[in-house]
């Protein structure tokens, strides 16, 4: 069984692309392909059996464990759901992917357990946990200052720049999200769970897909809506994402009042009269406020309504990075799609909720679509959402 999955997820070779010494991150940290399994004895050893005050949180695909192995190295342990109806096929891509690359900005996999019923990713283990504890956060928030905001903007930028660009394969995450951003020790921000990922082999620049997984939210219109799967769909993400940090607060927040409860929206409202800034985050100790303005600008430009006119990340590094660059004012964002829930008839066809936010139904999204399954989380507004139609 082992020598099987050892064959089957041989590391790729790291490609060029010009990402330089920032691929070159491998270390005694990243396992051959001979040493990636870690038995089951020692992750209960390291987890004290996997016990309630070790658990560090629970993901859309099962709980997360924090351990310590007998070396004294701390270890995260993603631990598959029993009852994950979709997650032998995220493992294994997760697995598959994470061999392959190799990145700065991108979490490192240690190793993995497979045993008749168990299956575990082991990562290392990063104290600041992930981005959406420091930014929704009422103690940790004060903490990030716009400098390290704007650091891990740009360190995100940089992890998909290589994933769409100079990676061995090209690769759309589809699940940008604060809470899919580690942390480590000097707040480097970490791109991690890559259980949606997706593939693209060769030329190809999109796939139409009528398995849409990812985030309300976060999610590009086109995709949420038409099921139109491109580099662009992690662009539109980022930009959300950026929204997020400079304002410290969710980008979809029932809390708040119709005008600002979603974020993209307000923002482009605020930045049509010449207020951006207005979003910023008020507990940022001291900040830049050009950079923010141009922060904010950038996120608009990612997440404009038309796919076409929203700028690639190696553009968007490009911004970033030089004061010099002139941009472009933005298009009117893409919102339908990004909020609402879905629900299933008994003939399990899509139908609009009932709820505040808003739903769509199955002539929004795609033709003759039927729900297959549904798997949210509702503590960070997650959702996977399979679709499968005859003949697909």
């Amino acid at each position: 069984m082992k020598l099987m999955f050892c064959g089957c997820w041989r590391r790729g070779k790291i490609g060029g692309g010009g990402g330089g010494s920032e691929q070159q991150q491998q270390s005694s940290s990243q396992p051959s392909p001979w040493n990636l399994f870690i038995d089951l004895k020692t992750l209960e050893v390291a987890t004290d059996d996997f016990s309630e005050s070790n658990l560090l949180g629970q993901g859309g695909f099962g709980p997360v464990y924090k351990g310590v192995l007998e070396n004294g190295q701390e270890i995260a342990v993603k631990k598959l759901s029993l009852n994950s109806r979709q997650g032998v096929r995220e493992f294994t891509n997760e697995v598959k992917l994470l061999l392959k690359v190799q990145h700065r900005n991108l979490v490192s996999l240690l190793g993995c357990c497979i045993t008749s019923d168990q299956k575990m990713l082991v990562y290392p283990y990063f104290p600041n946990r992930s981005l959406d504890h420091f930014l929704f956060g009422n103690s940790s928030a004060a903490t990030l200052d716009w400098s390290k905001r704007f650091e891990i903007i740009g360190g995100v930028a940089k992890g998909l720049v290589y994933l769409h660009e100079e990676s061995p394969v090209k690769i759309i995450h589809r699940d940008i999200k604060a809470s899919n951003i580690l942390l480590d020790d000097q707040l480097n921000p970490k791109i991690a769970d890559f259980g949606l990922a997706r593939l693209f082999q060769g030329d190809d620049t999109h796939v139409n897909t009528f398995k849409i997984s990812g985030t309300y939210g976060y999610m590009a219109p086109e995709y949420a809506m038409n099921g139109y799967l491109s580099a662009k769909a992690d662009v539109f993400s980022f930009g959300v994402l950026v929204l997020e940090i400079v304002s410290g607060r969710k980008n979809l927040d029932k809390r708040l009042d119709e005008e600002k409860s979603d974020l993209l929206s307000y923002a482009w409202k605020v930045f049509q009269e010449g207020k951006a800034l207005e979003i910023m985050d008020p507990t940022i100790p001291s900040g830049n406020g050009d950079e923010a303005a141009q922060c904010i600008q950038i996120a608009l430009l990612c997440c404009q309504a038309v796919l076409s006119d929203r700028p690639d990340m190696y553009t968007v590094h490009l911004m970033l990075s030089s004061d010099s660059f002139s941009l472009p004012k933005p298009g009117r964002p893409g919102t339908r799609g990004r909020v609402g829930r879905w629900t299933s008839t008994p003939n399990s066809t899509l139908t609009k909720a009932s709820t505040s936010s808003g739903g769509y139904t199955a002539s929004d999204t795609t033709k003759a679509s039927t729900l297959y399954s549904v798997a949210e989380d509702h503590s960070r507004n997650s959702i996977s959402v399979s679709f499968t139609t005859e003949g697909r």
